[in-house]
């Protein structure tokens, strides 16, 4: 019986360990990193709250900061509502429907490297969409996307944006199969138009699925880099940088890792926080759906 009680817990053992190492241990240390003044070439020596004083009394740091959350106001609302109707397109009962799905998918699975080269080509002075604007007579000249203060971190979260649709359009895609198709034939009986159907019944029946995508979501554009550090390498003018690469910054160019450190448990303390609001936003709401 003894023996019986515990083999569950034995199965947990391997799961545990490779946790411990790789995530706990990690976080672990790199708090305590946070109190210390190491910098990878000299031996740490601890120095409490300091570390915290020197970042918030950065305005570097502040920048940085408000950047995150601009790009968590533009990015997450998109990738949590549009591929929601994505999802409604690409379930239609069509021949040939994969094909799109597929097609919807690829941005998803090419490499961010690639997909930022890419981009760059695109936003260029003298590049494609440039050129469409031009002869479509939206401007007159060409806009520098990537070179100017006010459109550069716009311009890159539209590439996060466009490559992240194909991915949460998946999710909401299996929410979609599973619900039960009685609800819109019922609905359809009492003369409910399409529209109607898409906001009183999917989308409170995708409630599961729009909280999952919302926390994806936050978290995902709360440590974007690749495609700033592709793009615009943070620039012009600090324009693009977010915590992430300020994070980069100070471990990697400036081997400040004290400080680095700091940095990322001000980043896991905000990023759970708002998984934290999120769960329970989207729970309150479904509990009064009910």
């Amino acid at each position: 019986m003894l023996t019986r009680r515990y083999t569950p817990y034995l199965f947990l053992i391997p799961a545990c360990i490779i946790l411990g190492a790789f995530i706990f241990y990690p976080m672990l240390n790199a708090i305590y990193l946070s109190l210390t003044d190491y910098n990878m070439v000299t031996e740490e020596n601890f120095v409490g709250a300091a570390n915290y004083k020197e970042l918030f009394g950065s305005d570097y740091f502040w920048k940085t900061l408000v950047n995150t959350f601009l790009y968590l106001i533009v990015v997450v609302p998109s990738l949590v509502f549009l591929p929601i109707f994505m999802a409604i397109l690409v379930n239609q009962p069509l021949k040939g429907i994969g094909i799109f799905r597929s097609a919807y998918y690829i941005p998803v699975v090419t490499s961010m490297v690639v997909v930022g080269i890419i981009w760059k080509w695109v936003y260029a002075d003298q590049g494609i969409l440039n050129y469409m604007l031009q002869e479509l007579n939206i401007i007159n000249g060409p806009v520098h996307w990537l070179t100017s203060t006010s459109t550069a971190i716009y311009a890159v979260m539209a590439v996060t944006v466009w490559k992240g649709l194909g991915y949460y359009m998946v999710i909401y895609l299996a929410g979609l199969q599973s619900i039960p198709a009685d609800l819109y034939e019922a609905a359809t009986v009492d003369g409910a138009s399409k529209w109607k159907q898409i906001f009183h019944i999917t989308i409170p029946m995708l409630y599961p699925s729009i909280v999952l995508v919302s926390i994806m979501s936050s978290i995902s554009a709360m440590k974007v880099f690749e495609e700033i550090y592709v793009m615009t390498a943070g620039g012009p003018l600090n324009s693009t940088k977010t915590i992430v690469f300020y994070i980069y910054e100070e471990a990697f160019d400036n081997l400040n890792m004290g400080l680095a450190s700091a940095a990322g448990v001000v980043l896991f303390l905000i990023t759970l926080v708002l998984s934290i609001i999120n769960i329970r936003v989207m729970n309150k709401r479904e509990s009064s759906m009910m």
